[in-house]
């Protein structure tokens, strides 16, 4: 398969708040850098049709429309054809029980994808085609007892599922029909080539479980009742979407190399967190009635940032305080829709940009007006005695 998208827009956005994947409206997966926003993709057709994918759709032509699940980023697609109608339930699964301001601390890195049959009788085909590091690793691809092994690189995927899977060339493919009432399950998991699997001791994760995970995170935070009250819940699960949970940080983006108009060469890596984005970021958690996250977010800018003597704050840091993100190019792929060139890592963690200053500066006004003297910036901590909770913060 050689398409290449469209546009974003074709894209939904899953998220276990360490890493993100892309879904396109006909069932393929395009995205997907684990275990970090920030690591080497083993799905990046985004940029290139060479660089991996993983599609799971109707061999016939279809409609389909969709929707996240309500208080979630797990994704339903429904796929109609003439034989019937089938749904797509897409999840990157939380640890198993992980609920409140716990999901997100730890990460299993499982892609979970359910098929359900609605009405009639729908022929599915599947294509696993992952690359790892950016498209330059065609993995190898063995039969395993729960199903497909590819390993290639410093990585190890295990997809597991009930249909029978030919191999061929890197890719692992198939087709099966769903009925009425019918349910067929994939499981994909990563895990570093040299070590074990995450814990094959502990529960899996599950599509219901995460389902579950995202709407307890979101009853802690249902104090904002001013205008346009759902938008308001709703980007403040986009922002607890893009934030590297075991530290706090906020990524600007998902994804890299998004050009700024197509064809054109400002194409630049936004999977860090930027000290420009603070303020702003900040004051949306707290309208959000999010005071833990904003806390955790102003607490995570403070360790990364060290002591600070005469020389020059800088501008942003990788999700676990990284300061150097060196900048190289991927020329091997031709970036989104044919705009090169594609770009890993991000130069300007180097420059030197005033502003920023003033961004820090009204972070921290916003963390004294609500929580007091910032004396020590871990005061800013979850669970700081006297500080607002969750419920507790309802700014209009």
């Amino acid at each position: 398969m050689t398409r290449q998208p469209t546009a974003i827009d074709d894209y939904a956005f899953l998220s276990d708040c360490h890493s993100a994947v892309l879904v396109d409206r006909t069932g393929c997966v395009d995205w997907w850098c684990v275990p970090r926003f920030d690591s080497a993709s083993i799905f990046g057709r985004l940029l290139g049709p060479e660089a991996g994918h993983w599609s799971l759709r109707p061999t016939a032509d279809a409609e389909s429309e969709r929707h996240y699940l309500a208080d979630t980023l797990v994704l339903c697609t429904r796929f109609t054809t003439p034989a019937g109608e089938v749904t797509v339930t897409d999840a990157l699964g939380f640890d198993h029980g992980a609920r409140g301001h716990d999901i997100g601390l730890r990460s299993p890195h499982v892609l979970l994808r359910r098929v359900e049959g609605i009405r009639g009788e729908v022929e599915m085909a599947i294509d696993f085609s992952p690359r790892m590091e950016y498209g330059l690793t065609v993995p190898n691809l063995t039969r395993a007892p729960a199903g497909v092994l590819a390993r290639g690189g410093p990585v190890a995927l295990t997809l597991a599922g009930p249909i029978e899977l030919e191999l061929d060339d890197g890719a692992a493919r198939g087709r099966f029909e769903v009925r009425a009432g019918e349910t067929v399950e994939f499981r994909l998991t990563y895990a570093r080539a040299t070590e074990p699997r995450y814990g094959a001791h502990r529960l899996e994760p599950t599509i219901a479980d995460t389902v579950a995970a995202w709407r307890s995170w979101v009853e802690l935070h249902d104090g904002y009742q001013g205008r346009h009250r759902e938008v308001v819940r709703r980007s403040s699960i986009v922002l607890q979407g893009l934030t590297y949970q075991p530290s706090g940080a906020v990524v600007a983006a998902a994804t890299t190399s998004l050009p700024e108009k197509v064809g054109a060469e400002l194409n630049f890596d936004y999977r860090f967190a930027w000290l420009r984005d603070l303020s702003l970021t900040m004051r949306s958690l707290w309208i959000a009635a999010c005071p833990d996250e904003a806390g955790r977010l102003f607490r995570w800018i403070a360790d990364a940032s060290g002591h600070l003597g005469d020389e020059r704050v800088q501008i942003m840091y990788g999700v676990e305080g990284e300061r150097v993100l060196s900048e190289h190019e991927l020329d091997h792929l031709p970036g989104f829709r044919a705009s090169r060139p594609v770009r890993v890592g991000n130069a300007a963690w180097d420059q030197e940009q005033l502003d920023v200053l003033g961004e820090v500066l009204d972070a921290a006004e916003q963390m004294r007006e609500q929580v007091g003297e910032l004396d020590d910036p871990h005061a800013a901590a979850p669970g700081h005695a006297g500080r607002p909770r969750s419920r507790d913060v309802a700014r209009a």
